[in-house]
């Protein structure tokens, strides 16, 4: 009893682990085959997701300029203004998370919004 805490945080960290050691390799394995292990190395595990990733911080601007607008709006339209004004008191995690609700990623690629993409190929945020 007076382990038992441990004891199942353990076996469940080590089934964990266990259940997925091959699919991590295979994965690793196939990252190595598209990209290079000398161009990868150079890069710290922070830097390497910037890469793949893109920013996590948003740039308010990029995205409001490389925004499109359809339906009868447009930048000036009073709705527009209000969900940019909305947006505005977003902290980084809010706007994150709207971007993804929005998109289905919380990733800005590393060119910013003008490269943002969809599911078939390079699209711009549009509301």
């Amino acid at each position: 009893e007076k382990n038992k805490k441990e004891y199942i945080e353990r076996m469940v960290k080590w089934r964990i682990e266990r259940g997925v050691v091959q699919q991590t390799e295979s994965l690793v394995r196939g990252f190595y085959e598209v990209v290079d292990a000398r161009l990868v190395s150079v890069f710290d595990a922070r830097e390497l997701e910037l890469v793949i990733a893109g920013t996590a911080e948003i740039d308010l601007s990029d995205w409001r300029n490389n925004t499109e607008y359809r339906g009868g709006y447009h930048d000036n339209h009073i709705v527009i203004r209000w969900f940019w004004a909305a947006v505005e008191r977003f902290n980084n995690e809010q706007r994150l998370r709207l971007l993804q609700f929005v998109t289905g990623t919380s990733s800005i690629p590393y060119e910013g919004f003008a490269s943002l993409r969809g599911s078939n190929g390079p699209r711009r945020f549009c509301v």
